[in-house]
């Protein structure tokens, strides 16, 4: 697949949200990312069904959401009524990570696993048939605006290899850290979409920092 950018609304202004998704999609956006927290997973509270179901009658690109929430199982009906095209699941957040990711298949989404930074590759050893995609946390999640943690450099390129050597139609997702300074040199790596919320929702015009990303990663 073509490299593709997706825009967090984590960083977006929910007073707006509407026309704040409308812009980026405007501006390029190829996905739109929707972080959903429950308070217990992760440190920090957002937004649920409701709200992504508004969302989807908004928005004209496919909805990533990733589900930062414990025993993912109980609301991963309610997300696909909603909509949500992309559904990510951490392992960590359900002993069955594999009945999830059938839920979300089984309900015509496209399935993936988020692992945090150190949750290590071999949590999707025995799941390989059953994912479209993988998320790579490259910061540790719960709020917007962090760094790139360094160390995650050597999991993208060791995940990159798995992949081409198992099933080369898995997607490689990254979420955190991500901005116009560093996303040529993630790219090289093979990742193969790029979340990114202040970086573009904190530095307007859209377009500017949309077009700046994509030019970087067609290189």
């Amino acid at each position: 697949m073509n490299k593709k950018i997706a825009p967090s609304i984590l960083s977006a202004n929910f007073a707006k949200l509407g026309e704040e998704i409308s812009s980026v999609e405007k501006a390029g956006a190829d996905f739109i990312h929707v972080d959903v927290m429950d308070g217990h997973f992760v440190p920090n509270i957002t937004i649920g069904p409701p709200v992504v179901k508004s969302i989807k009658k908004v928005a004209t690109k496919p909805l990533d959401v990733h589900l930062m929430i414990q025993n993912p199982e109980k609301y991963i009906p309610d997300f696909l009524d909603a909509g949500a095209d992309i559904i990510s699941v951490h392992p960590e957040s359900t002993p069955h990570i594999q009945r999830a990711l059938s839920m979300i298949r089984k309900g015509g989404a496209k399935a993936a696993v988020a692992l945090n930074p150190a949750t290590p590759l071999y949590a999707l050893d025995h799941i390989w048939d059953d994912i479209d995609m993988v998320l790579l946390m490259t910061v540790n999640p719960g709020f917007g605006g962090q760094s790139f943690i360094p160390e995650m450099v050597n999991k993208i390129q060791t995940l990159r290899k798995k992949i081409d050597r198992t099933n080369e139609k898995i997607w490689i997702e990254i979420d955190g850290g991500v901005n116009v300074d560093n996303i040529g040199q993630l790219a090289s790596y093979g990742v193969d979409i790029f979340v990114a919320g202040s970086a573009i929702f904190g530095a307007p015009p859209y377009s500017d920092v949309i077009a700046t990303m994509k030019k970087k990663i067609s290189i």
